[in-house]
């Protein structure tokens, strides 16, 4: 079907918005430049409609008139007369729409977060907005990101918006005082630094690395999760594996509490990690964090005091597979006599350990370095400098640990440098082969006329045969017919494809689909138009 030049610039608009409406969210709108006439005879069982440039519509008047008189078409045939040129020149768009502890109070977040249970539901809700292909979200308590396949960026932007108000209860106006915006490479730039731990407050943590590979455990078999989406969200997770592999981003303590384990386990004899008897007093937040870092040190067993047991056994339930053994306050003396190492992370305003408490205790066995390590994490001090007198004991407080923690951000720095290269690398490949995409319906179209050809010749040929011939013998000339359209195909077949991997660059794979759709009239800009518009109609209908 012929495109009708009047509609060589026409744009898909929501019902919502009026021709005179303000610029969409994100849109650099330039006024009086252009002014838009609406079209909206024939569209209206789509939920959207065309908008033309009026220099275009005055310069084609006969053009105009023609379009009046077609709206007996189907509303599809006219969407894809109108849009064709939006469609075919300008690529779908990834997008992300976010919102993270750098740039929006908890407050916000909360508000806006999406539980995991809810994904498919709000990846299903996104695909029915208008010029919303594809969709995942990421959620977590830092963050609240929502990447899309966009058909129009800033129609996707805006309708995405208006949906994450309604869904929250979140005003438009403020969600946009606190959102960033990406697009296509920066979005998948900042997907993979995300996954990296380069976004994280803790450089190079490793909790958003899972997290990213949940929204693909989440996401598969969910209509909308789509090609483009599920790929860059794989992506992202070997990005993220690589970064911590190549650089050991991760490695190094970059918390008080972390910092509190990585210093003890550095003064204790390697070989006593596994042995050496540690006892944390205080169960609150900090205690639990260092119980944690203990865990992932590979400790299985710990003393726990603290002045109930309720927040221990809370702990435990949290923390399976790890022997915490309560004790109350009164005992903190009798527990320190049979630890190696005591961490101390209370809100007590009085220290609980001064050199006359530790004077008496028994020594500490060789095997673990023959000192009894004090680890106070607590501010006012938990325990006394005085104990630092002592030839058997020696105390760390604080100060000593923020050496530790800026030495290792100093490190993890230069190691994000180092990520950056490797994102940059990643990058360029996701890019190189979401541009191979573009010759998949060429791909599909070929194989499709080719086949329609060697099933018309079949069924001429099996009809000069007559009736009477056997089924092997059906078989053996289908089987033949099938293998010679595969050899001619293999070489056309394998100049369509760029994916990265080889010298072929994108320009060349693009001309021999050009030259492909031009010999053998595959009409595949319709083709591509028709196949995501039908895709929303069938949105619509459901």
């Amino acid at each position: 079907m012929a495109i009708p030049t009047a509609f060589s610039g026409a744009k898909l608009e929501s019902l919502s918005s009026s021709a005179t409406s303000p610029a969409p969210i994100g849109l650099f709108s330039h006024p009086g430049r252009v002014r838009r006439l609406p079209i909206q005879k024939g569209l209206f069982n789509l939920g959207i409609r065309c908008v033309v440039a009026a220099s275009d519509v005055l310069s084609q008047s006969q053009n105009s008139e023609n379009v009046t008189s077609s709206s007996s078409l189907s509303a599809l045939e006219q969407l894809k007369a109108s849009a064709a040129d939006r469609y075919t020149k300008e690529r779908s768009s990834i997008v992300v729409i976010g919102l993270s502890i750098h740039t929006t109070p908890v407050e916000i977040r909360e508000k806006l977060a999406i539980p995991e249970a809810e994904w498919p539901r709000a990846i299903g809700e996104l695909c029915n907005l208008n010029h919303i292909e594809e969709a995942a979200v990421l959620s977590t308590c830092n963050r609240m990101e929502i990447y899309v396949v966009a058909l129009s960026q800033h129609r996707g932007v805006k309708e995405v918006t208006e949906w994450m108000s309604k869904t929250s209860g979140v005003p438009v106006t403020e969600i946009c005082k606190h959102r960033f915006l990406l697009y296509n490479n920066d979005a998948t730039q900042h997907l993979f630094e995300v996954s990296a731990g380069l976004d994280s407050l803790v450089l190079g943590e490793g909790q958003i690395l899972a997290q990213v590979k949940q929204v693909v455990k989440v996401g598969q078999g969910v209509t909308g999760f789509g090609r483009n989406i599920s790929g860059l969200f794989k992506h992202a997770i070997t990005v993220g594996k690589r970064v911590r592999t190549e650089t050991n981003i991760a490695a190094g303590a970059v918390s008080v509490s972390s910092a509190a384990v990585e210093l003890a386990l550095m003064k204790l004899p390697e070989s006593s990690h596994a042995s050496a008897r540690m006892l944390v007093i205080g169960a609150g937040k900090m205690g639990k964090l260092v119980i944690k870092h203990l865990v992932a040190k590979g400790c299985t067993r710990m003393v726990v005091v603290n002045r109930t047991e309720e927040r221990v056994s809370a702990i435990r339930e949290e923390i399976k597979d790890v022997e915490l053994i309560y004790k109350p306050l009164s005992e903190m003396l009798n527990s320190a006599a049979e630890a190696d190492v005591i961490f101390t992370s209370t809100a007590s305003e009085t220290p609980l350990f001064l050199k006359e408490h530790v004077l008496d205790l028994p020594a500490v066995a060789a095997s673990v370095g023959g000192l009894r390590l004090f680890v106070d994490i607590s501010v006012p001090r938990n325990v006394g400098a005085c104990v630092n007198e002592l030839e058997n004991a020696r105390v760390y407080n604080v100060d000593d640990l923020k050496e530790v923690v800026a030495a290792n951000k100093e490190d993890r720095l230069r190691k994000a440098m180092e990520a950056q290269a490797i994102i940059s690398e990643e990058s360029k490949q996701f890019e190189a082969w979401r541009d191979s995409l573009e010759t998949v319906p060429t791909i599909k179209k070929l194989r499709a006329y080719a086949e329609r050809l060697r099933v018309a010749e079949l069924e001429k040929c099996m009809s000069k045969m007559g009736d009477d011939i056997s089924k092997k013998t059906r078989k053996a000339v289908d089987d033949l017919s099938r293998g010679i359209v595969n050899k001619l195909l293999h070489g056309p077949m394998q100049h369509l494809r760029c994916d990265g991997s080889d010298s072929r660059t994108l320009s060349e794979t693009l001309e021999n689909m050009h030259a492909l759709n031009r010999m053998f009239n595959l009409e595949t800009d319709i083709s591509v138009l028709e196949q995501k518009i039908r895709a929303k109609v069938e949105q619509t209908q459901k």
